[in-house]
């Protein structure tokens, strides 16, 4: 399994690393800072899961969302935010997203998903 993770906070990367490498089968984590380093590595590769955050320094994870579903719709999308707005929930349902998570309060959820995603 081969997830990406675009992020700009080096602690939620290396939180989520450390989560994600604890599953069995994960083969590769890749990382992205902003949105064009995303979209490099979108165009590079394809991943089975992206888990995405909303405020990027240059841009938004929406912007990489529309991509993602636009180049790779069999990608499965988290969003993983310390936005967690009706709004943004909704324009990311809108755009795609599989799920929409609040990074304070629900970050295990993120590693219950790809646990069940890697089981299927």
């Amino acid at each position: 399994m081969k997830i990406l993770i675009v992020d700009d906070s080096i602690l939620m990367k290396e939180r989520l690393s450390n989560a994600i490498f604890a599953i069995p089968g994960v083969g590769a984590v890749n990382y992205a800072k902003n949105t064009r380093e995303a979209r490099r590595a979108l165009e590079e590769n394809g991943f089975d899961v992206a888990i995405l955050d909303i405020r990027l320094p240059d841009g938004s994870g929406f912007d990489v969302l529309k991509r993602i579903k636009e180049k790779h719709p069999q990608t499965l999308v988290v969003m993983l935010t310390n936005y967690p707005y009706e709004q943004y929930k909704a324009k990311s349902s809108e755009l795609g997203a599989d799920h929409f998570f609040d990074k304070s309060t629900e970050f295990e959820e993120v590693i219950k998903v790809i646990e069940a995603h890697q089981a299927q």
